[in-house]
């Protein structure tokens, strides 16, 4: 009988995991705090500090980013630059990065997709099939919390709301999401979940042998150093009925 793995091969991948999770979250402190230095004032710091903190990561983290990238830190040579892909079957892959070193990171990103059956596409190849939208994310395990966002969201004119599997998500465009947010907030609503995302405006579903690879693909561009955020329009089986 096979032994799975080792409990503390598990924390080691644990580890791993939260340490990549914590260097994009200080990177993208860092460059949102170029606007400015006060959370309050820079509503693309204050949605960065909230999800480092949600993470759990300390407060003194937290203010060493924000001083790096408000000062003259190494913060000051972090470049954001998006590439934009195919995967197997045609699926369409948005990757955002910040880096010190382009010419590293479009190498690794473009043998991420080569080494995947893809390939890096033209700017603009793909972006025109995603758009950039605010989600605010809630359990509501009954009807009344369901009712309870709905009323909420309607009041600070969300765009839409939609609900899955004990879930409900709030949506709203980008520059409506800290007044939207802070309404929720003010009705007794925190969210387990809330940023700025890209949407796909049309999905392909895949299954089997070319399932796989997208993953193995999105997985390898998420693990790259360079890499804060990979998009796609792919659907995997199982995942229709639930948000991402």
């Amino acid at each position: 009988m096979g032994r799975g793995p080792s409990i503390e091969n598990r924390k080691n991948a644990e580890d791993s995991r939260r340490g990549r999770l914590f260097t994009k979250l200080i990177r993208e402190i860092t460059v949102a705090a170029r606007a400015g230095a006060v959370p309050d004032d820079n509503p693309r710091l204050r949605m960065a500090v909230d999800r480092a903190l949600s993470a759990n990561m300390s407060k003194e983290t937290v203010e060493r980013a924000i001083k790096r990238g408000s000062g003259a830190g190494d913060g000051a040579h972090l470049e954001e630059i998006r590439y934009e892909g195919y995967g197997v079957g045609g699926i369409a892959v948005l990757v955002e990065c910040m880096t010190d070193n382009p010419v590293r990171t479009v190498a690794e990103v473009r043998h991420a997709f080569s080494k995947q059956g893809g390939h890096l596409g033209a700017s603009g190849s793909v972006a025109y099939l995603f758009r950039r939208l605010g989600i605010l994310r809630f359990r509501t395990p009954g009807a009344a919390q369901v009712e309870k966002v709905l009323d909420a969201a309607l009041e600070a004119s969300a765009d839409d709301v939609q609900t899955a599997e004990g879930w409900t998500e709030v949506q709203c465009a980008p520059e409506q999401f800290e007044s939207v947010r802070a309404a929720l907030a003010a009705a007794g609503l925190k969210a387990d979940v809330a940023e700025v995302v890209l949407r796909p405006s049309t999905t392909i579903s895949v299954d089997g042998e070319q399932a796989e690879s997208v993953r193995r693909l999105l997985q390898v561009l998420d693990e790259l150093d360079d890499v804060q955020d990979v998009y796609s329009n792919a659907v995997f089986p199982g995942s229709e009925a639930a948000p991402d």
